[in-house]
């Protein structure tokens, strides 16, 4: 691969943005960051991973607040004792996501990355989407979500993800601005959203060239 993209996967709930995410990493041959980056920011931060995942793309939960409010961080993190949980959390996540992207050629899904990212020159920030009716099929088929209620589900999620974006990032989730490129995976399919995402790459990549820019 002649160039090092950073690639930011925003996603509708059920549209299939992770997978795609996923599929696209192992087609470049590239590491893939999701719930794997709470890991990482655990390992990084010296904050529990479970408090991560209990904060994961959430702007805040008073419940897990009140139970973990005297988390300890090491390290670095000891300048974000003063803050409340959830903005050491996303802290603590976005120095991480640094690391990861100063590191090479990545996938990272959600979590703020394109935000956090703004500043990288080889950045390819992707938002994938899908009518809301195929969601729903999705959901039900592959998470065996109740079909009564998929499309609540849905809303509520979409919701969570929308709150946690607009609260840390200057932008609107799901705004076409914030984003290279927009893909709907019920018009191109799984694979052909792949496909797509990698001639976009390839086409970022030959531009940045022609501007005498070194990925």
């Amino acid at each position: 691969m002649g160039f090092k993209p950073i690639i930011t996967v925003g996603r509708q709930y059920g549209s299939g943005g992770r997978y795609v995410a996923k599929l696209l990493a192992e087609k470049l041959e590239i590491p893939f960051y999701d719930k794997e980056l709470l890991v990482e920011a655990s390992k990084d931060s010296g904050i529990c991973q479970e408090v991560m995942e209990n904060f994961d793309e959430k702007q805040e939960k008073k419940s897990i607040f009140s139970m973990f409010g005297n988390v300890q961080g090491r390290g670095d993190a000891g300048m974000y004792i003063d803050m409340p949980l959830n903005h050491r959390i996303f802290l603590a996540q976005f120095d991480t996501i640094r690391r990861i992207a100063d590191a090479g050629p990545c996938v990272i899904v959600g979590r703020c990355a394109d935000y956090v990212l703004r500043d990288h020159r080889n950045l390819v920030n992707v938002f994938i989407k899908a009518p809301v009716e195929d969601r729903i099929k999705r959901i039900v088929e592959l998470y065996g979500v109740d079909p009564i209620h998929a499309e609540e589900h849905i809303r509520k999620a979409d919701k969570q993800r929308a709150n946690y974006y607009n609260y840390y990032a200057t932008g609107t989730w799901g705004n076409v601005d914030n984003y290279h490129l927009c893909v709907d995976t019920a018009a191109l399919g799984i694979e052909g959203t792949v496909e797509l995402i990698c001639k976009c790459i390839e086409i970022r990549g030959k531009k940045l060239e022609e501007e005498g820019i070194e990925w």
